[in-house]
């Protein structure tokens, strides 16, 4: 079977990557958290703590009313970010997901701002949240990536992440954020190539 194309029956579990805790809510680092709380808000239900997982869950069905719709989890690892490949894997596992049904939700340096690419597998780029799942369970797993483009200046790739968006970022930061679920959503539903076609620009 392709990969890419979601099994009927398969879970999928989505994973914003971020940091816990209010001080870091609006980092650039934390719109994977954003993504996947919007997609909560969709679904109509609150998240939960995941037992062991450390992590929150929340399940649900994404697409049509009723059984057609596909069964999902979406989980936000309160780990930290270099650390979420822990409760990443104790979820897919305790859910019995494919690795090939994850989705990882997360920031993109070298996309420009707002800019979306979903793909299949890849390096991290240097992203901890990414080698962290990649070293827990392999690379083969679905990425949603979230432009927030290069720091300004000689100012260090860590101090930019952990800053809030700027004003003017804000400004558009909710249409983006909904775009982006929009696209977890295509991808769910409706496999990778579709999704690919449809939100990568």
């Amino acid at each position: 079977m392709d990969v890419s194309t979601p099994a009927s029956t398969d879970p999928w579990l989505i994973v914003g990557l971020g940091n816990p805790g209010p001080e870091y809510a609006m980092n650039r680092h934390n719109v994977g958290f954003m993504v996947v709380d919007l997609l909560a808000e969709r679904i109509g239900g609150k998240f939960k703590r995941a037992g062991k997982a450390q992590a929150q869950v929340l399940e649900g069905r994404i697409g049509p009313a009723g059984p057609a719709g596909r069964r999902v989890v979406l989980a936000k690892p309160m780990s930290y970010m270099n650390l979420s490949g822990g409760p990443v894997n104790a979820l897919k596992d305790f859910y019995k997901v494919p690795v090939a049904n994850v989705v990882a939700v997360h920031d993109e340096l070298d996309i420009d701002y707002g800019v979306l690419r979903l793909k299949l597998g890849g390096g991290d780029n240097g992203h901890n949240g990414l080698k962290s799942m990649t070293k827990a369970m392999g690379a083969d797993y679905h990425r949603v990536r979230f432009g927030i483009g290069r720091p300004p200046g000689r100012m260090q790739v860590a101090d930019f992440v952990l800053k809030d968006f700027a004003s003017a970022e804000r400004k558009e930061l909710d249409y983006f954020v909904d775009r982006a679920a929009d696209s977890v959503e295509c991808l769910v539903t409706e496999g990778l190539e579709r999704a690919q076609s449809a939100y990568n620009s």
